[in-house]
């Protein structure tokens, strides 16, 4: 049985998310924006950050890809189960991610997404875990940096549960 110790208050997040969709606005000045979620993770961050964005040209797409499966931990093989459906020729595209944790997902995501031909390729993510950093990937826009823990709630799940909490949490073995 697990036990969930509270991380990161629907407060803080929102506070963040406005923060972050602000600074986005402010890069941006009005220019058309593509925002790439990653399914499912990032699927509530994406929706309240774009509710939150003032520039009228923005546009919603997302990704899915596999790397987790019904373990805590990445196979480290990443595979694109749904790709773009919007083109991001000579657009600029924002990929939207959950969490940062390993940085190998982040990273093919990032790579495979310049084989589209954007304008330019930024990343924003809720989380940039630390702990189990095996690459190095730059990040424009970071919610919150957090060391250690596995984390759900706010669109993170473990085994697609707890995804539907409106904070994060840190799952505690008990």
């Amino acid at each position: 049985m697990a036990e969930l110790k509270k991380v990161i208050s629907s407060e803080e997040i929102q506070k963040r998310v406005k923060e972050l969709a602000e600074k986005i606005d402010e890069d941006y000045k009005n220019q058309p924006i593509v925002f790439v979620g990653t399914l499912k993770g990032a699927f509530i961050f994406l929706a309240d950050l774009v509710r939150n964005i003032k520039n009228p040209n923005v546009e919603v797409d997302f990704v899915r890809v596999k790397s987790y499966g019904m373990s805590d931990t990445s196979s480290e093989e990443v595979t694109i189960t749904k790709d773009v459906e919007t083109s991001l020729e000579n657009k600029n595209v924002i990929l939207v991610e959950d969490i940062v944790d390993t940085g190998i997902t982040l990273k093919f995501l990032q790579d495979h997404l310049k084989l589209h031909k954007p304008k330019s390729v930024k990343i924003c993510v809720l989380i940039d875990k630390k702990e189990r950093k095996k690459i190095n990937v730059k990040i424009d826009y970071v919610g919150f940096v957090i060391e250690k823990g596995f984390l759900v709630g706010y669109g993170l799940d473990f085994a697609e549960k707890y995804r539907h909490l409106p904070e994060v949490y840190e799952v505690v073995k008990k």
